[in-house]
Order: C-alpha cells, then structure tokens, then sequence
C-alpha cells in the first residue's frame, strides 16, 4: 500500500467519526494556535520597541551617576560639558537630565499636579531634525538656547496638553508659574500620546539649573550624550567611562549605556521571555500528541479483524505500520492547519487589542503580524508530534499475531 492510499484511507477514517477526530485535534489546535499567537505578540513587541530606539537614535549614550563616591568625588555639569568639547570627533553633545514631579505648577487659579517638569540644556533639541533626544518634536515657537540655560532663563517649552488646557491652543508667549516663580511659554511642543493629563503631552522643559532649584535637587544624577554617528558610539562610550573612572576610582558609581546596548539588552530579555512562553505553549501540543496516541490505540483496538484480514492476505509489518502513522500524522497535520488559522485570527485581534491599549504610549505602531517561520514551525512541530505519538499505536498494531486478530471480537 502507498502513501496516497495510506492517506485516502486515513481522511475516511477521520471523516467517519468527525466529532471524535475534532477532540483528538484539540489539543495540537490550541498548542499550536497558542504558539502562533505568542510568537505573533513577541514579534510586534520587539519590532516596536526597535523602532522606538531606532527614532531616539543609536547615537543615544545614557549616563547615571550614583551621588557622590568616596571622599565626595563628584561630576558637575560643566565636567560633561569640557569632555564633549575635549572629543568632538565621537562626542556631538551632551545634556543634563533632571526630572521633577514635585514642583507646583500654576496658570491662574488652576493647579496642575500631575505635570513632569524636565531640565535639559541646548543640545537637548536637534533642530537639523526638529527632535529631541527623547523624541519630542516642536510644533510652535523654538527650544532653550545656550544663554537661555546659562543665564538661568525663566523660559520653558510646554506639551500639547498643557497648551490646550491651560491657554486652549495659544500658550506661545504666554506665563505660567513652577514653583511659585513665573515663566514665559517660548515653544509648544507636536502632541506625541493621548493628550491627556499625566501622559507624554503633560509635560514641561526648562533649563537645567532652574528644574534643579524647582527640585531643590543638590546635583545632576542623569546626563544623556549623543555620539557624532552611530560607528562612533563605543569609542564616546569608552571616553566617558574612562572620564568618569578617572574621578571616582571605581565603576561602582556610574553606569553608562548605549542605545544601541540597551536595545540589545531588551531584544535578549524579550527572546528568553519567548522561549519560556512557547516552551509554555507547547505544552499543549505534547497534550494533543497523547491525545492522537490514545485514539489510534483505540483505533487498532476497534481495527483488530481488519488488520487481521489484511495480515492473512499478505500484508507486511510495515505496510500496518505505515498506515497508522500516516493516519496518526493526518490527523495532527489537519489539526495543525486548524490551528494556523485560528492562530493568526487570534493574533490579529489581540494585536488590535494592545495597539489600543497602548496608544497612549506610542502603541499605535503595534503590529502582531505572525511569522512565516514561526507558522512553518508551528505546523511542522505538530505534525512530528502526530507520527512521534502514533508509532506507539502503529507499532503495536504492526505485530498483532494474524490469527489472534482474525479470532478478536
């Protein structure tokens, strides 16, 4: 008997207990589905967070210092500031990174407590690129200049949300107070979240040294370098580590960190994250693969004069054996295509789903499209769980004595 017999054989037996063959297929169904799914959901969260690094750059260096180091070793604005004009060959800019929720923020009568005060210098903004570094981009008025920050200008660059709340669309030009000091709106930034309060659009940038006094912060702790390209990137890194190194004596104090290292690290987390979802996942296809052993055990029990009939005729140990495989592999194949397409449904909806859920954050490039690799997988590994777990059954029903089965009833 060949294969396409095998088979024809296999989809009739299938097709003359629907009901059965469809809970025997379950479990490869989910598992498979679930695989899909996971691996869909992975993917698009990878994908945006890669282009969330890609827009902010990969010439991004973090540095955060821990205080001061022994002996009260410390790093100073003006410190950062010498090094990058030091190595303008890896070093294009740097700028302090000063964050405040704490400062009161007044426009009139109207107090606004969930608004993030943020103090940056000049190289915060390229206007070659119209961005920061952070990813803000402006939509009215210009960012702080070089005498803005050194003369500790009451000026500041709102949101869009604080434009429309406050000053409904018009707040270029106008004054409000942090802290119980006023400043004058000199820019307003392109809505980048939901616009509503607390999220990415309430926010507020002013000069570093005014958000340090609003803070009643002693000193810097986060600066944010960029490097002159993204080849250059190591070398800058290499160059603040060993400015830094220089002044505590130990790395205990610091950290710097690259864009290009912190997407690495994201990419690893997010890989070992998937590996324990899918091992997860593929629990369920081991489940379905038991479920088809259990079934075909059935089979051979409800087959035993057939396979008895068929021995007496002639038949070969391989041609019993192949014959339930390839059923046992049928069934797990057609449960495994059933999977495929509920899977993708499944991932289209929830990819949906988490783009809305997460619009405020930037969500709404959020794509969980499944792959054709992680599909190909998918199917191939439930299709080898079928014949794994069917050579049981084929192997038994392959050695059944000819006249103990004829005599079966």
């Amino acid at each position: 008997m060949n294969f396409s017999q095998s088979f024809r054989l296999a989809l009739k037996s299938l097709m003359t207990s629907k009901m059965r063959a469809l809970l025997t297929m379950l479990g490869i169904i989910i598992g498979v589905a679930a695989v899909i799914v996971i691996t869909s959901l992975g993917n698009g969260m990878t994908q945006m967070m890669n282009d969330q690094f890609d827009q902010l750059g990969a010439n991004l260096i973090q540095v955060q210092v821990w205080g001061r180091g022994e002996g009260s070793r410390t790093i100073e604005p003006d410190d950062m500031y010498a090094l990058a004009e030091k190595y303008p060959k890896y070093i294009a800019g740097v700028s302090p990174y000063v964050t405040t929720q704490n400062a009161a923020i007044r426009q009139g009568s109207d107090e606004y407590k969930r608004t993030t005060v943020y103090g940056v210098s000049e190289a915060f903004y390229d206007p070659s690129r119209n961005q920061t570094i952070t990813g803000e981009s402006l939509a009215q008025g210009r960012f702080l200049s070089y005498i803005d920050v050194e003369r500790f200008q009451n000026v500041c660059i709102i949101g869009d949300y604080l434009n429309q709340e406050m000053f409904q669309g018009k707040g270029l030009g106008q004054n409000l107070t942090i802290g119980g000091v006023p400043y004058k709106v000199i820019g307003v930034l392109a809505q980048k979240a939901d616009n509503t309060e607390g999220s990415g659009d309430d926010v507020i940038f002013l000069p570093f040294g005014n958000a340090l006094r609003a803070s009643a912060s002693p000193s810097v702790n986060l600066y944010l370098f960029t490097s002159t390209n993204k080849d250059s990137s190591a070398a800058a890194k290499g160059v603040i580590e060993n400015r830094l190194f220089k002044t505590f004596q130990s790395s205990d104090y610091y950290m710097v960190m690259s864009s290009a290292e912190m997407m690495d690290a994201m990419n690893t987390m997010m890989d070992t994250m998937m590996v324990v979802l899918v091992a997860i996942a593929a629990i369920s296809l081991l489940v379905g693969g038991i479920g088809i052993m259990n079934i075909m055990l059935v089979s051979v029990t409800e087959r035993t004069r057939e396979i008895g009939i068929r021995k007496s005729l002639g038949g070969k140990r391989r041609d019993i054996r192949s014959q339930f495989i390839i059923e046992a592999g049928t069934t797990s194949a057609i449960g495994g295509v059933l999977g495929i397409g509920l899977g993708v449904l499944m991932a289209q909806a929830a990819g949906v789903l988490v783009r809305g859920l997460m619009s405020s954050n930037g969500g709404e490039s959020f794509n969980a499209v499944p792959t054709v690799g992680a599909i190909a997988i998918a199917f191939g590994v439930s299709v080898a769980i079928g014949i794994a777990f069917g050579y049981l059954p084929a192997n038994k029903a392959a050695k059944l004595n000819p006249i103990d089965a004829l005599r079966y009833d």
